[in-house]
């Protein structure tokens, strides 16, 4: 027998992970030497990919390392590919990685959907985004009300987050918060998490993807695959929907894979549309009519509460807004900014002076982020840091954006709002329409009551299935040509 292949992955603890189990895992002719770990995330390198998960093949594991230390595996390993397997960073970000491996002598590869996704025996909706931060979490819930509005059970199934003991992630079942506590959750998990128990669905995270939906699909009509960090489904959906952002124009062209998802969505909803210019809109309108003619776009707004606005009035405001959002994300301000300005804040107090520990090396490492606090909170080092943080500044009132209510894992000293924030659409067509078309065309077609013939979650590629959904899309950009 040749020589297995020998291959890097890089990632950031998700979407490496999944290509591993998925493509690599069984695969004789190939050999994973290492995982590095990026910077998107603190804290995930110098750890290993347990043999429970790994497979027969790697009794001892695979060990994760930082990215910096690529040029020293590929000249011990003799490493002949490395694979780039993170999400939300620009094409140029890519390229530049590419063109680094490529001076180590290796080759670099971007897998796609084919190698990739999974098929499920139930209908998938996935919601994915343009970028982090485009308002998928709102969109996500939306879904998932519609669906259960027609009576059906909805289990969502979350882009992994696996920053802790690998071992015991394989597969995590969160239908109360003491399974959030249970897991041992990162702030990140449950601003993920948490609005979706609120409304009481079941989520199921984790590594093991195949498991994980085999297990998923016992307990629901419809499973919605809440996309994360902007990177494409790891099921193959019936219906996928994409969230743009107004906010950013250009950037639906110019990330990677936020352009892919771009071009493979059914439905690309463009939200914050309340908040930003028309030109900015029309922008983006244009653009994904470019990439995508055949997709449908849904106007939509995600209106800003909060509990307490008179609380903001004439006081000095620190806000939080979403961590990731802020980070790699690279959002310049959120719905805490709006909200403080909207309700009349006398000024919007920058954090800087009063960092401390792990978030002094957030800011570091995204010099960019202005005067925002962004939620970071992957540690208990780190939620630390940011409870001493906020009562070091000297302000009046803390403003809340982030997805959950971090008051109830940081004891504020100052008077506290929360700021929330829904999917609203604008005219039609509506999700619901764009839902209910995808479940009478499944019904109809009875492509899932025949799951057997299919192919069951073990399974990767696009299948007759997906051919069949690639030709209805190319039928639409017909009929719209």
């Amino acid at each position: 027998m040749s020589k297995p292949r020998r291959v890097v992955i890089m990632g950031a603890g998700g979407r490496d992970f999944h290509n591993f189990n998925v493509f690599f895992r069984k695969r004789p002719e190939y050999f994973v030497v290492a995982f590095t770990a990026s910077a998107q995330i603190p804290g995930i390198d110098s750890r290993r990919y347990p043999p429970s998960l790994a497979g027969g093949r790697y009794p001892k594991g695979i060990p994760i390392v930082s990215e910096q230390e690529l040029p020293t595996l590929i000249g011990e390993h003799d490493v002949d590919e490395v694979v780039f397997a993170y999400s939300d960073v620009s094409h140029e970000y890519v390229m530049h990685k590419a063109s680094w491996i490529a001076s180590l002598g290796c080759d670099f590869t971007l897998m796609g959907p084919k190698a990739t996704q999974l098929r499920s025996r139930v209908p998938v909706i996935a919601v994915n985004a343009v970028r982090t931060g485009s308002g998928k979490s709102q969109t996500t819930r939306k879904v998932c009300e519609v669906l259960k509005s027609m009576a059906k059970r909805v289990v969502a199934i979350r882009h992994p987050m696996p920053y802790g003991d690998l071992s015991r992630q394989g597969v995590q079942r969160f239908e109360t918060y003491a399974d959030l506590d249970r897991h041992k959750c990162t702030i990140e998990e449950r601003e993920e998490y948490e609005p979706h128990l609120d409304r009481g669905t079941i989520v199921y995270a984790g590594i093991d993807y195949v498991e994980i939906f085999r297990e998923a699909e016992q307990e629901a009509d419809v499973i919605v695959w809440d996309g994360g960090n902007n990177d494409f489904s790891f099921v193959r959906p019936d219906l996928q929907v994409v969230v743009a952002d107004p906010h950013r124009p250009g950037h639906e062209r110019s990330y990677h894979p936020g352009e892919t998802n771009v071009r493979l969505a059914d439905v690309v909803v463009i939200n914050k549309e309340t908040t930003t210019d028309y030109e900015n809109i029309e922008a983006v309108r244009s653009s994904v009519q470019e990439l995508n003619p055949g997709a449908v776009i849904i106007d939509a707004a995600s209106p800003i509460t909060v509990d307490h606005p008179e609380r903001i009035r004439g006081k000095r405001a620190l806000v939080i807004e979403d961590g990731p959002t802020l980070t790699h994300g690279e959002m310049k301000y959120g719905a805490g900014v709006i909200a403080a300005r909207r309700h009349g804040a006398r000024e919007i107090v920058d954090p800087r002076p009063w960092l401390v520990g792990g978030i002094k090396d957030t800011f570091r490492q995204y010099p960019n982020i202005g005067p925002l606090l962004p939620a970071m909170g992957y540690s208990k080092e780190q939620i630390r840091d940011l409870e001493r943080t906020i009562n070091g500044c000297e302000c009046d009132v803390v403003i809340v954006a982030t997805p959950i209510d971090l008051r109830r894992l940081v004891n504020m000293k100052r008077p506290a709002v929360r700021v929330g924030y829904e999917l609203e659409e604008i005219g039609r067509p509506k999700l619901e329409d764009v839902i209910r078309e995808m479940l009478d065309r499944v019904d109809a077609a009875g492509l899932k009551k025949a799951g057997a013939k299919r192919g069951t979650t073990s399974e990767a590629g696009l299948g007759a299935g997906g051919m069949k959904r690639a030709a209805r899309k190319a039928a639409r950009v017909k009929t719209k040509r």
